[in-house]
């Protein structure tokens, strides 16, 4: 079963500022790359939801949060798998301090 994949206001943010980046500093080449890899990742989440890692939900005491990396770029989908849908919170690069983004205020979608 496909489920649709949902980015909360966040990860929509996050999604914002990384195509943002990457249009600043690498070109338009490398934003449509991202987007192409981002799109790609949220296809295969869409068809296979389980098959992110579970080690943040362990990290974060956040049962069943997951994480799926993007190909050829330092970004991680942080998402939960729900029975209607994939619900993506966040998506971060990998360099940052992911902890930290657990003192921002509560959740939204």
């Amino acid at each position: 079963m496909v489920k649709p994949v949902l980015p909360r206001a966040r990860a929509r943010d996050d999604i914002d500022d990384a195509i943002a980046h990457y249009l600043a500093d690498a070109g338009e080449v490398v934003a449509l790359r991202f987007i192409d890899a981002l799109e790609a990742a949220f296809a295969h989440l869409a068809a296979h939801p389980a098959s992110g890692s579970l080690r943040y939900a362990y990290e974060l005491e956040l049962p069943g949060l997951r994480t799926w990396p993007l190909r050829d770029f330092p970004w991680l989908i942080f998402y939960i798998d729900t029975e209607a849908h994939v619900d993506v919170w966040r998506v971060l690069h990998s360099k940052r301090d992911i902890p930290a983004w657990m003192a921002e205020p509560a959740a939204d979608t």
